[in-house]
């Protein structure tokens, strides 16, 4: 038997599979594509997560662009983060070419071009379906570890939050979080320390100055009513297909933090929403997380804990996350090694710290006798890839170099006509982009700020009226005093007058 017949026979009966799974392409030996040498990912292990890296222009977006077509094409829900904003046209069919052709010809399969059900989203004022969260759907928790706050600070929040529960204040947006805290160290601070304790005015004041941080970043547009539903994610079309959510964040590249606040709010909710799902065979929502290194790198110790326990336990939801990257070095390791599927797109070696990064990432995959990982790296071609997936027993496939095959819907944006005529047929536009602004914690606390004040004026001007009359009164008295003299004095006075008349009348006469 000849290297390349070992080789596909080793290809083959390691990615064997009896349920429903996704071709990826053709297994590749010594830079030939062998035909029909399928490698495929077993949909019953995509919640186990996975990671696509590559450095840029190696194929990353058309690999994850190809996954995110297969699921859909199995009724299976897709959330993309589009930070490139390249990624809209998997509503329109790819017009087609000699080459897309000539590669799915050496893979073994026929290419069939087409457009997928595709929802527009966004987080702040570009056109889509609008994605907001309300401060108390945080709770003080998440909210604290956002903001990375200490431990102080965080108490603080805490007993912001219980106020606001005992009192039915609800917390909105951000400026009812900012107008709480101001009140719980200006004119409710005597309230807050009878019922909950003193509160440092440096405490808040630090607290602000974070939110004003998230704000300028674009938090106000995000925090808000009316909240997105989780289950308009896992919408599915008459035919069965499921919808490809695409969240716009084109205009939030330069502000890491409104995406990682989005992230970890969407992923919290998706684990307290949505059902254990058990050992159920195939994913119920698959998320795609592109550029991840914008959350790890502005993420605190804190909020990385955080993501790596949601990676930990969101799976048993039935949830995977997939994270898109240039090296695999921008995941920290407590999350990389949660991952089941790796899709490796060829790495630069430029510099020395180049090729260490290389020797690491080769370790990442499993030791096979039919490549050197740490050259295959670097000379793998534009559309190839090395892949590592799980069986679905859970083990580890052969490792193999991957002609990937080419996406079905378009590789370009939509035009600004064809955008448009989505969001006009959109379901969710209507529900969630009427802005709602009703009476909150903002609105509530200046109407008992108002009517103290007006309590306050109001005995103010009483008491200056009780006084002014008081002084009147003094005043009165003090006139009546001096004019209703004694009578032993009015005599007196009397003969006084009396004598000095005769003195006058005898010096006359």
């Amino acid at each position: 038997m000849s290297r390349q017949d070992e080789f596909f026979k080793h290809i083959t009966e390691g990615n064997t599979t009896k349920g429903e799974f996704i071709t990826l392409g053709s297994a590749m030996l010594d830079g030939e594509t062998i035909k029909d040498a399928f490698v495929k990912i077993p949909l019953k292990t995509m919640n186990r997560h996975g990671l696509i890296t590559g450095a840029t222009g190696t194929g990353k977006t058309k690999t994850l662009q190809v996954l995110a077509e297969n699921l859909s094409d199995q009724g299976i829900p897709v959330l993309l983060m589009d930070i490139k904003g390249d990624l809209s046209g998997l509503a329109q069919p790819s017009p087609g070419h000699p080459k897309i052709d000539e590669r799915h010809a050496k893979i073994g399969l026929d290419f069939k071009a087409k457009g997928f059900p595709v929802e527009v989203m966004s987080l702040s004022e570009q056109d889509g379906v609008r994605l907001r969260a309300t401060v108390i759907e945080f709770g003080p928790v998440l909210l604290s570890r956002i903001l990375d706050l200490t431990e102080t600070q965080s108490g603080v929040v805490a007993v912001v939050f219980k106020y606001c529960d005992d009192n039915k204040l609800p917390l909105l947006d951000l400026k009812d979080f900012k107008k709480i805290l101001q009140y719980a160290t200006k004119e409710g601070k005597e309230e807050f320390e009878a019922e909950y304790g003193r509160i440092s005015s440096a405490s808040t004041g630090a607290i602000l100055r974070k939110v004003v941080e998230i704000e300028q970043q674009g938090g106000d547009l995000f925090f808000g009513e009316k909240s997105f539903e989780v289950e308009d994610l896992l919408r599915t079309t008459r035919d069965g297909k499921g919808y490809i959510n695409i969240i716009r964040l084109t205009d939030i590249q330069d502000r890491p933090k409104l995406f990682s606040t989005f992230m970890l709010s969407l992923l919290a909710e998706i684990y307290e929403t949505m059902p254990e799902q058990g050992d159920s065979g195939r994913p119920e929502l698959i998320m795609f997380i592109d550029e991840a290194h914008l959350i790890f790198n502005e993420a605190s110790k804190a909020l990385l804990n955080q993501i790596e326990s949601i990676v930990k336990l969101i799976r048993s939801k039935g949830v995977g996350l997939y994270f898109v990257t240039q090296n695999p070095t921008d995941v920290p390791e407590g999350v990389l090694s949660q991952l089941g599927l790796k899709i490796q797109h060829a790495l630069r070696a430029f510099t020395a710290k180049d090729r260490k990064a290389i020797k690491l990432a080769a370790q990442n995959y499993p030791d096979t006798d039919y490549y050197d990982t740490a050259e295959i790296l670097t000379s793998l071609g534009t559309g190839e890839a090395l892949v590592s997936a799980l069986d679905e027993k859970g083990r580890p496939t052969p490792l193999a170099a991957t002609m990937m095959r080419a996406p079905m819907s378009r590789m370009d944006v939509l035009s600004p006509t064809e955008l448009q005529n989505l969001l006009d047929d959109s379901k969710l536009v209507l529900k969630y982009n009427e802005e709602i602004d009703r009476e909150s914690a903002y609105e509530m606390l200046n109407k008992k700020i108002a009517k103290a004040e007006e309590a306050k004026i109001k005995t103010e001007e009483k008491e200056a009226k009780e006084e002014a009359e008081e002084k009147a009164s003094r005043r009165t008295t003090t006139r009546r005093r001096s004019t209703a003299q004694n009578p032993i004095i009015k005599v007196l006075t009397s003969a006084t007058f009396i004598r000095s008349v005769f003195g006058i009348l005898k010096k006359v006469m």
